[in-house]
């Protein structure tokens, strides 16, 4: 575990509130939040949660990649062609705040790119993915740390980019109590076999990852708290034979841990890389069981 926290950089990457800024939507409240990393890149946030101020749960959300790097923590607040809403306004309404942030390449960030980005890091032994995860890492323990959240009710949701980052920050995160991933589930050691890793940006390459452990290996380290993964069997960036090997070992994990019902699987045989209607109805679900107060 402790060489997962490093290849992830768990506790290397901080993140300093500078401004924040409040105001009331229709149905919510939203902060603009400025925050800097420990090595002086500005940060954008937003925060949204309900009119009221009593303590609520919350869901760390992180956003997609889909090649708009034009978007970032605007997916909170505008969504995204491949989501059903968004996801800011929708778990508001539930009763949920949420906070997404900026991912390195995105949003207010975009420059330097992806491919410059990771080409950096990679080059000092260090990833992209893991200064994402590290990142995130860093905004749920300033989530986690606000008065007006509860902070044993904090889970995590993301599609695609932000699903896998998603999982790989409850692995290594106990803190959160559960996590709600779509659309980018799958073992990479068989990804590779097929050329579907082609498919993935490489932002993603996380040097020496495959010796350490697979992604159902990583997943079943959230065991025992809940886990929901979202699967289209017609996403050619999760094929379905990958996405069975990593099934079959987090199956395992949760088995092992006396848990099993608490691993949920909603896989459509028509779906793609995109949310439907159905799966944003089932992690509404999944969030109203189990960070509810």
């Amino acid at each position: 575990m402790d060489r997962l926290r490093g290849a992830f950089e768990i506790g290397e990457h901080g993140l300093i509130l500078r401004s924040r800024r409040s105001g009331r939507r229709d149905s919510f409240t939203l902060e603009e939040l400025d925050f800097v990393t420990s090595d002086g890149e500005p940060v954008r946030g937003y925060l949204a949660r309900p009119l009221h101020d009593r303590p609520v749960p919350a869901v760390l959300c992180i956003h997609a990649h889909g090649f708009r790097y034009d978007i970032g923590a605007g997916e909170l607040l505008d969504g995204r062609a491949s989501l059903q809403g968004a996801p800011g306004p929708t778990f508001a309404a539930m009763g949920l705040a949420t906070l997404m942030i900026d991912m390195p390449a995105f949003g207010l960030r975009a420059e330097p790119g992806e491919n410059a980005r990771t080409k950096a890091r990679l080059w000092r032994g260090r990833s992209l993915a893991g200064q994402m995860v590290g990142e995130q890492a860093a905004a749920f323990a300033w989530l986690a740390a606000r008065d007006d959240i509860v902070a044993d009710r904090i889970g995590v949701y993301g599609m695609s980019m932000g699903a896998t980052l998603g999982y790989w920050l409850a692995a290594v995160e106990p803190r959160i109590a559960c996590v709600a991933h779509l659309c980018c589930f799958a073992d990479f050691a068989c990804l590779i076999d097929t050329g579907a890793h082609d498919l993935h940006g490489i932002y993603l390459t996380v040097p020496g990852l495959l010796n350490l452990a697979g992604n159902g290996e990583i997943a079943g380290r959230i065991a025992p708290r809940p886990q929901f993964i979202g699967i289209g069997d017609q996403d050619p960036l999760t094929p379905p034979a990958a996405v069975d090997r990593a099934l079959a070992q987090a199956r395992h994990a949760y088995e092992r841990a006396g848990v099993a019902y608490r691993l949920v699987l909603h896989r459509e045989p028509e779906g793609g890389h995109a949310e439907t209607p159905a799966m944003r109805a089932a992690v509404a679900g999944f969030f109203r069981k189990h960070l509810a107060v």
